[in-house]
């Protein structure tokens, strides 16, 4: 079974940091895609940052240069670095597992976390102005 637990979120003022981990177990972080998600109005959730086997990474556009994602393979986690926060950076992130790499661009937040192999807790990012 696959399990992802993140932590790392809390309250921070605009142009902070925090940086999220998302640690797995029954998934190697190296052996398939990972990706954070963040909720929107409603249950919503929309794609913030993956990194696949290969190392490669993509962002969303409002992301802007200010996050950066990486793995530990040794720790078997994925962090999303995040600088210069923002009031609308405000959200609970999710973390997301998938052997194929593929991820929605974004969608009904429980019709994603059935979709992918495994999806995370989510940990709450506060960030006030």
């Amino acid at each position: 079974e696959v399990q992802l637990v993140e932590s790392g979120g809390g309250s921070v003022q605009a142009g902070g940091s925090l940086r999220l981990s998302c640690a797995a177990s029954g998934f190697a972080v190296n052996d398939g895609g990972l990706a954070w998600y963040r909720q929107g109005p409603g249950n919503e959730c929309v794609l913030v940052s993956t990194i696949d086997n290969d190392g490669t990474v993509y962002y969303a556009d409002f992301v802007e240069g200010r996050f950066n994602i990486s793995r530990d393979t040794a720790a078997n986690t994925v962090y999303l670095q995040m600088i210069r926060l923002k009031p609308e950076d405000t959200s609970m992130y999710y973390c997301a597992a998938e052997r194929t790499g593929t991820f929605f661009g974004g969608g009904d937040c429980a019709t994603l976390a059935n979709g992918f192999d495994s999806w995370g807790q989510g940990t709450l990012v506060t960030v006030s102005s």
